[in-house]
């Protein structure tokens, strides 16, 4: 289980070191052109994540993201597959103080206060219902592939997922508590008021709750064999 934390930090924390780095990168190299800073955040955000999967996924399974930790202990609570409660508690730990030390890596980085206050609101019920789309989408991706034995693909699936989530969202595609609350550390083209992130989360977890709904539809109840998302991993508890 150590193992397991220790990925999932450091998963998550590379994961938002990739989205607060290369938004301060893209700020700096096209500082007059939003939709250029947009697409070069999201081409990093797309490689970034796919790598961490590959690398991270046979230790903890590559969640880095509370709601799917929430998602895979929901779905085999029945069965004994997946996250226990105890589990659920240290993974969401774990990835929470990875998006802090993440953010608090890229400001270091780009000689920036190590903590500065993000002053970007994000409060609308259109960006709401954004992170809803794009965290429902997130966990039918990676939910469906998982019963469907395809969790080799989640690596590019996940990855390009997101990338198209940054664009088609009203949000940007925070679609990750963990995410959203480290993002609120840096005021910077990639960051959310901290004010902001409760409804943010709110409005993640709905999608949570949205996407299992609609891969319960898709494929019934999960069966005792059911492998673990992201990427099935050996049990090394």
């Amino acid at each position: 289980m150590k193992r397991s934390l220790l990925a999932e930090f450091l998963g998550t924390a590379l994961l938002v070191t990739v989205v607060v780095g290369s938004g301060i990168m893209a700020q700096t190299l096209s500082p007059r052109d939003v939709g250029l800073q947009l697409l070069e955040n999201s081409t990093a955000t797309v490689f970034g994540l796919a790598v961490l999967i590959v690398v991270l996924g046979p230790v903890s399974g590559a969640h880095f993201n509370p709601v799917v930790s929430l998602a895979d202990w929901w779905q085999g609570r029945r069965t004994g597959v997946g996250l226990s409660m105890g589990e659920l508690g240290g993974y969401v730990a774990a990835q929470v103080l990875g998006g802090i030390g993440g953010a608090v890596l890229a400001n270091a980085m780009f000689d920036k206060s190590a903590i500065t206050w993000s002053s970007t609101p994000r409060s609308s019920a259109h960006l709401w219902l954004g992170e809803v789309v794009a965290t429902a989408g997130l966990v039918l991706v990676i939910f469906c592939l998982t019963r469907s034995g395809r969790t080799a693909v989640a690596p590019l699936a996940v990855g390009g997922y997101i990338g198209a989530a940054y664009w088609f969202t009203s949000s940007t595609s925070f679609a990750n508590p963990a995410v959203t609350i480290g993002r609120a550390f840096s005021d910077t083209f990639a960051g959310i008021a901290p004010a902001s992130v409760p409804g943010f989360i709110a409005a993640q977890l709905v999608g949570g709750v949205i996407g299992l709904v609609l891969v319960h539809g898709l494929f019934g109840r999960p069966a005792a064999g059911t492998a673990e998302p992201v990427i099935p991993h050996p049990d090394v508890r």
